[in-house]
């Protein structure tokens, strides 16, 4: 009986903050929900849908698929982008990534750390979990600091640029601050909606994010590729 109160009450006050939703939280309530959610998250399964807009000729490619991301104690995070539009796979089992081109009939095969050397993987180590953004970036919020539906907008700038990566937007779910707020404790460990990476030469790529599950226990099996017969394997090390 007691436990059945006290969930009874965290449900209450859950739906005061809620209702309280014009009392938006402080910057750092929202890093906090993002990087202490980070903390608790060892893998990753969600759908996602891709827009990259090309500054210089005004064009937008669209693609979509699923991601899977894995993060083993004391190991690099493995992750794996199946792509079903365009039809291809990124895949990398922490120290090798593979870059297959069906249509092609290629792959790409190159060590990790040589794809994101010159720091160009900072944002890959805040996708894994690896890194701190609050470290790595300097954080604030974009525009009015909320969307029309109340979500957290948070603009990240990183501390040391590079090329392809100038500045990263992301959009926090309001009800996973809330619930944070709450609780003082992780609840969702991958509270984000959709994140917008953009260059240095003003091209941008966003990416929204359906169907997350975390923390099922992937295996480690999906995140190597085996090269299929006729398939040309082009080393890049």
């Amino acid at each position: 009986m007691l436990k059945f109160i006290s969930r009874l009450l965290v449900s209450l006050m859950l739906v005061a903050v809620m209702i309280q939703g014009a009392a938006a939280a402080e910057l750092k309530d929202v890093i906090d929900t993002l990087e202490q959610g980070y903390r608790v998250l060892t893998d990753l399964q969600t759908d996602f849908t891709q827009r990259t807009t090309i500054a210089a000729m005004k064009r937008e490619e669209r693609g979509g698929g699923e991601l899977l991301m894995k993060k083993p104690a004391g190991a690099n995070a493995m992750f794996r982008f199946d792509y079903t539009k365009p039809k291809q796979q990124i895949i990398s089992n922490g120290k090798t990534v593979w870059y297959y081109l069906p249509d092609n009939k290629q792959v790409m095969v190159m060590d990790m750390a040589a794809m994101f050397q010159g720091g160009n993987g900072v944002a890959l180590n805040y996708l894994a979990g690896m890194g701190s953004v609050s470290r790595d970036f300097t954080i604030s919020f974009a525009g009015d600091g909320r969307d029309k539906k109340g979500n957290y907008l948070l603009n990240l700038v990183p501390k040391k640029p590079t090329q392809a990566l100038a500045r990263l937007q992301l959009t926090i779910a309001s009800r996973a601050v809330e619930r944070f707020l709450v609780e003082r404790k992780p609840v969702e460990p991958f509270p984000i909606l959709s994140s917008v990476v953009y260059d240095q030469l003003g091209n941008r790529t966003a990416m929204d994010y359906s169907r997350v599950k975390v923390n099922r226990g992937i295996g480690n099996s999906r995140f190597t590729f085996k090269v299929p017969a006729g398939v040309e394997v082009i080393k890049n090390r």
